[in-house]
């Protein structure tokens, strides 16, 4: 039986940065549509705020790219939080002062977005500093068990039931979770910073603006990640209309008590967790292609057979295995992308990649909203049937696909380059 050496303190590190980071984004996560339908009760005012939360990746995830290829990227996740910890002290005065709308809070989650572009960013782009190719789909694994822990398992029915009683008190602890989360990412072992700020091989620095088509170029030239982008792009623009309106869908068409939605997101986070634990074993076994490949199908067609049976139980059961598979999907995505590239671009490209994918779900938002206006259940069926068929069509191409540590030729892991 093989061994599998310890992936280190500085993952270790990371992880404990990023679960204090994904507490604060739980409680931010539930809080924001719970206070929606407060402030209104309009399907597509509410399906607003997930398309206003992925609007930043739209406009900033490449600019956030370009910075985190020449700053240290331990300081730029602590200035984000810092800066959200701010933010939700500011949500916070607004609810107690009355003066909270539902525009005043698009603005809040919009700032929210924009930050979570340079956060998200310098913690996809750390991985590959501190841990080998090989390593990849257990670190992604790592910090994707500990963010579903923290954000789903605690922070999900922690902040719906104090919500029924309070909004203030998960609002103020929403404020110190980031705090706690930019100071633990201050701490970060030096390697995390970045080996792109030192190497005296790598590329020059040029003005930001000549950087901007960096990241498309470098994805348009590699016909494995111009293939998974374009497939994630399309299925995720139909996944974000499929779940838009999902609170309104089980609060109102199902007759969920608000104060029970947290729970219900359970169902969601034992789904995600469940694969997270078993994302590596299952690539090594079955392949990164073929685990891709089956896990999007069954994903999809979950969400069709949450709007065919509106029966809370079913729905529940159908939201735990599309989140099983998206989690698949994305740890097995995200390493291949980090075995690819070459760690002087990973901010960039990560950031392009984000742009499109991320920048076009608030359009499928929008989209979930105005079906969801018509009836709660078309989402699913129609967005939901929409990626399903997308999904069966890429089949071929993604059960052909590499596992990480093939991926001989890429510069990406100055751990990799030593050994």
């Amino acid at each position: 039986m093989e061994v599998r050496q310890p992936l280190g303190r500085a993952l270790r590190n990371v992880v404990a940065a990023n679960v204090s980071s994904s507490l604060g984004d739980g409680i931010a996560k539930v809080a924001a549509p719970l206070l929606a339908v407060r402030l209104t009760g309009d399907p597509l005012l509410v399906s607003g705020i997930a398309a206003v939360a992925m609007l930043p990746w739209l406009l900033f995830s490449i600019p956030a790219g370009i910075l985190l290829d020449r700053v240290d990227r331990r300081r730029a996740m602590a200035l984000a939080n810092g800066v959200r910890a701010v933010l939700a002290v500011v949500l916070l005065l607004l609810f107690t002062t009355g003066s909270l709308t539902i525009w005043w809070l698009y603005v809040v989650v919009f700032v929210y977005g924009a930050l979570e572009t340079v956060y998200d960013g310098a913690l996809r782009a750390i991985l590959p500093s501190i841990v080998i190719r090989a390593d990849l789909p257990r670190a992604n694994s790592r910090v994707e068990a500990g963010e579903i822990v923290v954000e789903r398992f605690l922070s999900a029915p922690l902040t719906s039931a104090l919500f029924a009683v309070s909004v203030v008190v998960p609002l103020g602890i929403n404020a110190l979770t980031y705090a706690v989360a930019g100071v633990l990412a201050v701490l970060l072992p030096v390697a995390a910073a970045g080996a792109h700020r030192t190497d005296p091989t790598g590329e020059p620095q040029v003005a930001w603006y000549r950087q901007l088509t960096d990241g498309f170029r470098h994805l348009m030239g590699d016909p494995m990640l111009k293939g998974l982008w374009m497939i994630s792009v399309v299925v995720g623009l139909f996944f974000s209309a499929a779940t838009a309106t999902l609170v309104l869908y089980v609060l109102n068409g199902l007759g969920l008590p608000e104060a029970w939605f947290g729970g219900f997101i359970l169902a969601g986070a034992v789904g995600s967790l469940g694969a997270a634990v078993l994302a590596n074993r299952l690539k090594e076994r079955f392949r990164a292609g073929p685990v891709m490949a089956v896990a999007q199908v069954v994903a999809l067609a979950a969400l069709v057979l949450m709007g065919a049976v509106p029966v809370l139980g079913v729905v529940a059961f159908g939201y735990l295995v599309s989140a099983a598979g998206i989690t698949l999907w994305n740890i097995l995505v995200m390493s291949l992308r980090q075995a690819a590239i070459p760690g002087r671009l990973l901010g960039r490209v990560h950031g392009t990649w984000r742009t499109l994918l991320w920048g076009t779900m608030p359009l499928g938002a929008l989209l979930g909203g105005l079906l969801g206006r018509i009836d709660l259940r078309a989402p699913f069926l129609i967005a939901g049937g929409v990626a399903m068929l997308v999904a069966l069509a890429s089949l071929r191409f993604l059960s052909r696909l590499p596992n990480p540590e093939e991926l001989h030729d890429a510069d990406t892991s100055d751990l990799d380059a030593s050994r």
